[in-house]
């Protein structure tokens, strides 16, 4: 069995991806440039493969590189949780609870409010890599928006926060859609949506005559239309708590559904399950 790599290893990993040179690698963790490029040929002999590609301009992590890298953090995350989570589960007011970047800035300040009892551990990342630290027994829930949309890994449940639906959102300034069978013609639509239907939003607002435009995130797609005043096709959730005076929503051109959800393990936390009506409230789910 080939042997585990060490926590020393993966931090050079870190290192390296983060510097993009061995050299500074090295001097950042206190070793010489040798040991870390001894090191770094080991770890490659034992993957069976090159981790980062290495010449006079520095190095710059592979495909497979990047992947130990991402892991690397992934696991010296929950090295570095390990005393206070030990802590924390003394007196069993410590959730870690994941969701992904979109929802984040909206989904955490309400539970932090809702819920002052409860130590909340917020982290974020893509759904399915969310539900695999469910899986593993290192996060308690996932608020992600895939669920019904993927098979969930076994030990793992999900619950129906609530229904979402895209809305336009409209500016002070922009000018409301037209009448007819292109109601958006030539008008620059940016959009966005938290599940897998950004290529069918995309093909739809086309077709109704828009110049769609997808925003990386909710908060910078809405961010977009107030700058440039244009309208905004996003989930009601996106300005469930911040919608400004002067600023309105109205009924898509098109019908749309979304579904926010919740995975736990088969025992959930039991706070959390309770507040999820009022969680629904107040992200305007039905």
């Amino acid at each position: 069995m080939a042997s585990l790599p060490s926590v020393e290893d993966l931090r050079l990993v870190q290192a390296v991806a983060r510097t993009g040179a061995v050299g500074t690698a090295a001097r950042e963790l206190r070793i010489s440039q040798p040991s870390a490029s001894q090191r770094l040929s080991r770890l490659e002999r034992l993957c069976g493969t090159k981790l980062f590609e290495r010449d006079t301009r520095g190095a710059r992590p592979t495909p497979a590189g990047a992947e130990l890298s991402r892991r690397a953090d992934h696991i010296l995350g929950h090295l570095e949780e390990v005393y206070a989570a030990t802590r924390a589960a003394a007196t069993g007011q410590r959730l870690v609870i994941g969701t992904f970047s979109s929802i984040a800035p909206i989904l955490f300040p309400i539970l932090d409010a809702d819920l002052p009892e409860i130590e909340i551990q917020q982290q974020v990342d893509h759904g399915h890599f969310l539900v695999e630290r469910v899986a593993e027994g290192t996060m308690d829930a996932a608020f992600i928006a895939i669920a019904e949309q993927m098979a969930l890994p076994h030990g793992t449940v999900g619950r129906r926060v609530g229904r979402d639906e895209l809305v336009l959102f409209v500016p002070p300034g922009a000018r409301p859609p037209g009448r007819g069978r292109q109601p958006l013609k030539d008008r620059p639509m940016v959009f966005s949506t938290y599940d897998r239907g950004s290529e069918d939003i995309h093909d739809r607002l086309a077709a109704l005559g828009a110049l769609p435009r997808r925003g990386v995130t909710l908060s910078t797609t809405v961010a977009m239309a107030r700058r440039r005043a244009h309208l905004a096709l996003v989930p009601r959730t996106a300005l469930a708590t911040e919608l400004r005076p002067g600023e309105h929503l109205m009924p898509a051109p098109f019908r749309y559904r979304l579904t926010l959800s919740v995975v736990t393990t088969p025992t959930p936390p039991k706070p959390l399950i309770a507040h999820l009506p009022q969680l629904r409230a107040t992200l305007n789910l039905s």
